[in-house]
């Protein structure tokens, strides 16, 4: 396995850190003040539209798509150290890109399942930038980590189907660009195989009995940088047949294909996000004093910061090899390291930025630091895309098989 980055790699890594700094993170603040004067929270702060627009202007733009006829056509490999690069803005790098969550995860789910229509009635003005998705899988009233538990009905009554069910944790639904929910639902609830029983199918925000409902805190934060998490009611919500994805009873086969990237790039940016972490734990330990000496002379602070760069060239390590293995023996393949990644790169990331809260003081819960919005984002993920437990459950029954 070589890791060296190719010369296209690295133009575009020189590219997109030049981007950063002279970008992303000044606008930072601005993102603040101006979502604080808008109407509703929800809207998309001018500074965002204007980093849109010049990374489009670059060539900074649907990266992490590998298919050249919809994105930039990188492999998993490539997109990995770029993915990082965005994970250290988290809230402002992957919008200004065309990169985040749930777009990217909708906008694959289109391209390699959606019919032509499918494709040109959403999936370009996804890749444009023009709208945004949302993914309404997740249910309050099961536990959603089993996707067969899903109750959403969607039943077919002539050239129509008829969704009704109540989801929540939908990612981008408060967003007013939101336009298009991907609903994942049941159209054979009884007469076929358990994983047979789901479908997945397109409905427009605007369409009648579709009603979302209000936003779901975080850790007491309100996600405005990527539209909020919402419960959403769909209220026997008709549409024409012609917005079944793929086909009847395909709906849990694609949602595990949507899975494996979007798991792989959470993890990209979650090094970004640890990276962040340690850089704001050096330059507050030489910047303050405590007991007569700076922080950065305090031997616990040590452990720490040394502790931390150790996580994160191993995590960083297990990520590239995942990616390498994505692109070798696809996704399936990959499903061992694909598990390993969402149980260790989470977990590891909180711990860093725990400590790295420790060291700030007040000043690390406060909204004068990122780190305790990143930590929010960061533990939310041990159990967005499958908590850990899911995951290690099936890891060891892959382990124990070759025992048995």
């Amino acid at each position: 396995m070589d890791f060296a980055f190719d010369a296209r790699t690295e133009e575009l890594r020189g590219r997109l850190l030049a981007f950063m700094d002279e970008y992303v993170y000044p606008a930072e603040p601005v993102a603040e003040e101006q979502r604080a004067a808008l109407a509703s929270p929800w809207d998309t702060p001018a500074v965002v539209r204007e980093l849109k627009a010049e990374a489009r202007r670059q060539g900074l733009w649907n990266l992490f798509l590998p298919d050249s006829e919809y994105g930039a056509g990188l492999t998993n490999l490539q997109y990995a150290p770029l993915a990082e690069i965005t994970g250290r803005s988290p809230h402002l790098a992957p919008p200004a890109l065309n990169c985040a969550a749930p777009d990217t995860g909708n906008m694959e789910v289109l391209a390699q399942f959606g019919d032509e229509t499918q494709r040109k009635q959403w999936l370009e003005p996804l890749l444009a930038g023009e709208i945004r998705s949302a993914f309404a899988m997740t249910e309050p009233d099961v536990a959603s980590s089993d996707a067969t538990n899903i109750t959403t009905h969607i039943e077919r009554d002539g050239d129509e189907y008829v969704v009704t069910g109540r989801k929540w944790y939908i990612s981008g639904a408060m967003n007013p660009d939101c336009a298009i929910f991907i609903v994942m639902g049941k159209t054979d609830p009884d007469g076929a195989d358990v994983r047979r029983q789901q479908s997945m199918v397109l409905v427009p925000r605007d369409t009648p009995g579709v009603t979302v409902q209000r936003a779901m805190k975080v850790f007491g934060y309100e996600d405005h940088s990527h539209g909020g998490h919402a419960e959403v009611v769909f209220d026997h919500a008709r549409v024409p047949v012609a917005h079944l994805i793929g086909e009847e009873g395909g709906g849990f086969a694609i949602a595990q294909a949507r899975l494996g990237p979007g798991r792989i790039h959470h993890c990209m940016r979650l090094i970004g996000m640890a990276e962040r972490a340690v850089e704001l734990m050096c330059r507050r330990a030489v910047a303050r004093d405590a007991f007569g000496k700076a922080l950065a002379q305090q031997g616990v602070v040590h452990n720490w910061i040394a502790d931390a760069r150790v996580t994160v060239e191993q995590l960083r390590l297990l990520v590239l090899k995942t990616a390498w293995m994505m692109d070798t023996v696809g996704n399936r393949g990959a499903h061992t390291e694909i598990q390993a990644i969402k149980i260790a790169t989470p977990r590891a990331v909180v711990g860093i930025l725990d400590r790295a809260i420790q060291l700030h003081g007040a000043g690390g819960v406060s909204q004068d630091f990122p780190l305790a919005d990143l930590y929010a984002s960061a533990r939310t993920l041990m159990i967005a895309d499958g908590p850990d437990e899911v995951h290690q459950r099936s890891l060891a029954r892959r382990e124990l098989k070759r025992y048995l």
